[in-house]
């Protein structure tokens, strides 16, 4: 029996459980599966997760550490048509794959199409908007509002980060994007602080109380009509009126097949099977999956269960951009995590806020060349 990792969410687990109980009629061979939180599927260890798991599904800001410590195995190449929105390249390093995609998702905008939602013409709105004018809120629990500043700044074209050895971003785009994040906190709850995106979602589709989102990492389950009370659909980010750029920041989720177990092979030909066309396409996503195969994507696209978000999201997912994947970045986004809370709550300076997230990032770096 082969032991799995994923994260608790009916998007991470339904789809996984639903698809080895497939795969064990099949093949004889059973998968069980454990879970962890967002916040540890963010967190978590892969290297201690691979003496206990045979499978994890992971993000793919862990590879560089991966490669480094060899905890998972490298995989062949998958068949098919290629990467959805750089979704199979975001796997790879230093020119191997460690994991093949099983989840596709990028920062992209939600509403509420019932309540008609006044959506961001672009960013710069914010700046002279009212709560009452799109009746948003944003998640800026501290990952997510480090995710959001990422994509601003891409969305000024600078999506190749860090920008020097010195900066993580440049200033004028990096104090630019901390003004449109400030400005979204002042828009919407002062909770929003304290909240992911499943939270923004369970409040969208299930009060009346927000019509509209400007960005989060979306889930299909909240397109579809059986999920939650009421139906979201996935838009577009807005843009920067200067650039027109719709810069999402790459999400979703790999897996990945231990190092440090006995169970390579038959764990690899899961690995392989579960990120399949014929497989993303059905069990997967009939059960709460949200698809990273591109032929699937294509394939349903019209279809009403799903066009909400397959369709919805498409055009900023194609566009997105990949995370930082060395090994500095995740100690960096634990640190700039510690201080974004008070940047709202405490309403700190943009500028002196930005050169703390430049010392945070050299500090890593240094970490990291010790």
């Amino acid at each position: 029996m082969l032991r799995g990792m994923t994260w608790d969410h009916p998007r991470g687990y339904a789809c996984l459980e639903a698809a080895s109980q497939r795969y064990l009629a099949e093949t004889g061979n059973a998968i069980t599966w454990d879970r962890r939180s967002l916040q540890a599927f963010a967190d978590a260890s892969i290297e201690d997760l691979a003496r206990t798991y045979d499978l994890i599904v992971l993000d793919h800001p862990h590879v560089g550490l991966i490669a480094e410590t060899q905890c998972l195995l490298p995989l062949d190449p998958p068949d098919g048509d290629g990467s959805l929105g750089g979704s199979l390249e975001s796997y790879i390093w230093k020119g191997q794959l460690w994991a093949y995609p099983v989840d596709a998702a990028c920062q992209v905008a939600v509403s509420r199409p019932d309540l008609k939602p006044v959506q961001l013409p672009h960013w710069e709105a914010v700046f002279e908007a009212k709560p009452r004018d799109f009746r948003m809120a944003t998640p800026l629990l501290p990952v997510d509002a480090l995710d959001l500043f990422m994509t601003l700044v891409a969305g000024k074209g600078e999506e190749n980060l860090p920008f020097s050895e010195t900066r993580f971003t440049s200033k004028a785009n990096g104090v630019m994007a901390l003004k449109v994040l400030k400005s979204l906190y002042r828009l919407g709850p002062p909770e929003a602080v304290g909240w992911n995106p499943i939270t923004v979602l369970e409040a969208m589709s299930t009060t009346d109380e927000f019509a509209y989102s400007p960005a989060m990492f979306g889930y299909i389950n909240y397109a579809r009509d059986d999920f939650r009370p009421h139906k979201l659909e996935y838009v577009d980010l807005p843009s920067f009126a200067d650039t027109g750029l719709k810069r999402g920041i790459l999400g979703g989720a790999g897996i990945g097949v231990s190092a440090r177990r006995g169970n390579a092979d038959t764990a690899r030909r899961f690995a392989a099977w579960i990120a399949s066309e014929p497989v993303q396409s059905g069990i997967y996503i009939e059960n709460e999956g949200q698809p990273a195969n591109p032929a699937t994507w294509n394939r349903l696209a019209d279809d009403p269960r799903y066009s909400g978000f397959l369709k919805g999201a498409r055009r900023t997912m194609d566009t997105a951009w990949t995370r930082p994947r060395d090994i500095w970045f995740l100690g960096f986004v634990d640190d700039a995590c510690e201080i974004f809370p008070d940047f709202f709550r405490k309403d700190r300076d943009e500028e002196d806020f930005w050169a703390e997230l430049n010392t945070l990032y050299r500090r890593n770096i240094a970490e990291v060349e010790k």
